[in-house]
């Protein structure tokens, strides 16, 4: 009984602060790296990122007239 509510305390605090704690952990450059990394070794993120970066966003919001 008191391990669930102990682990319910836990749940409640990570989900109250996940943008300071996401934060904390991606301002460790080894971390960032690996996150980037692991990634970029998923083909449709891959790919995603990659026509975003050489052709820009397709959107589709740009006015071409």
């Amino acid at each position: 009984m008191i391990s669930r509510l102990f682990m319910l305390i836990i749940v409640y605090f990570v989900y109250r602060f996940r943008y300071r704690i996401l934060n904390a952990l991606l301002g460790q450059r080894w971390i960032r790296k690996s996150a980037v990394k692991w990634t970029m070794k998923i083909p449709g993120l891959r790919q995603k990122f990659m026509s975003e970066m050489m052709f820009g966003s397709r959107s589709g919001t740009v006015n071409n007239q």
